[in-house]
């Protein structure tokens, strides 16, 4: 028959022949291509890959190829979206101190380093880069202020009148600028004497006043005092960024933020205000650390006493966190104990602001919060 001379292709063949790309096979050609310093072949395969199913290890291989041809913002971006899948992926924070080194973004490179070095202290790496990244944003900031002070000590030069200066005592803007170029802490007659003043008992402040003038005006102001002055400023300027702080959506923001305030109970409550309760387990997904949910839970209970219901919801919230019962059963004994101090004195207490419904709440959140009552203190005693 007609029909029998015409042979149908067989489009099964074809797609035997050769499989169809995933993900992984992506990734690894992306690697050989890296090995081959074909940083830009490597991209496109990463970037298959990606498109196939995204991982965290594919994006920071992808921003290691960037990192390569020094494509830093690119680099950054990838490093960024590789933490958002897996937020302890240490190798994407190494790699994002790099590109923001890179991009002269120093203070976010060490917020990085801290928080990386945290999660692993033992490697070398991490370590390095850590050191690296500090003493650069020292030097920045030791510069920068550096400037800063001799554009001050400048401006004393042209006032010309050294009399008046140190025989009033500072007020207002003065004083604080002769406290800073004096590193003694005293007032800034002596600094400016350069040292000619013997001190006798039978000078009068007059002369004194005016000898001092006199040599004021004929030696400049000591360098060491600049540098005083610049690592004092550097030293504030440091304590202002580490300060400022914004809302987390990641644990690695929430870690950064909490330990920059650690000192200030206050501004951490304000902190673990800012979060809707309901976000926590998104927050943290399974990143959440023995000693953070402590500290959390004293933050809620100092909550507790001006805000019932948002202690409650907090707590809700908190034992929603992936591996949640995991991480109260392996508490350290004497995190156990912290826990029943926190809820015998504290929220369990019942205040003019807590209803039925909340105290009964807390009892519930107490069997999660604080397994086994009283029989962990016999274990941790015997």
């Amino acid at each position: 028959m007609m029909g029998g001379r015409y042979n149908r292709p067989n489009y099964s063949t074809y797609l035997n022949d050769e499989p169809m790309p995933d993900a992984a096979s992506e990734k690894e050609q992306g690697n050989e291509y890296f090995k081959q310093k074909k940083f830009a072949e490597a991209i496109e395969c990463y970037s298959r890959s990606i498109a196939l199913s995204p991982t965290a290890v594919s994006f920071a291989n992808r921003a290691m190829a960037y990192l390569k041809l020094r494509r830093f913002e690119e680099a950054e971006n990838d490093c960024t979206e590789a933490l958002n899948l897996d937020d302890r992926y240490v190798k994407a924070y190494s790699r994002r101190i790099t590109a923001r080194k890179g991009l002269g973004k120093l203070k976010e490179a060490m917020d990085d380093a801290e928080f990386a070095v945290s999660v692993d202290a033992n490697n070398p790496e991490l370590r390095k880069q850590y050191s690296e990244i500090k003493a650069l944003l020292m030097e920045k900031m030791s510069k920068r202020s550096s400037v800063q002070a001799k554009h001050t000590i400048s401006e004393f030069d042209k006032a010309g009148d050294r009399k008046d200066i140190t025989s009033h005592p500072a007020t207002g803007p003065q004083k604080d600028s002769f406290m800073e170029v004096d590193s003694s802490g005293r007032s800034g007659i002596k600094e400016f004497a350069g040292g000619a003043s013997k001190g006798g008992s039978g000078a009068s402040l007059k002369d004194n006043n005016m000898l001092q003038s006199r040599d004021a005006k004929q030696k400049p102001a000591p360098e060491i005092s600049v540098q005083d002055l610049a690592s004092r400023a550097a030293s504030r300027y440091m304590s202002s960024t580490v300060k400022s702080v914004k809302t987390p959506k990641t644990a690695y923001d929430f870690e950064v933020s909490w330990r920059a305030i650690s000192d200030d109970p206050a501004q951490q409550i304000q902190l673990l205000k800012s979060i809707p309760p309901e976000s926590l387990p998104e927050i943290f997904k399974n990143a959440l650390s023995s000693a953070f949910l402590i500290d959390i839970v004293k933050c809620t209970a100092s909550i507790y006493r001006d805000d019932a219901v948002l202690a409650v919801n907090i707590l809700e919230n908190l034992a929603k966190v992936s591996r949640f019962d995991l991480i109260i059963m392996c508490l350290s004994p004497m995190h156990k104990s912290e826990l029943r101090k926190v809820w015998g004195q504290t929220l369990l207490v019942e205040t003019a602001s807590t209803s039925r419904d909340q105290v009964e709440a807390l009892k519930r959140l107490q069997a999660k919060y604080v397994q086994g009552g009283w029989h962990d203190d016999m274990f941790a005693l015997s």
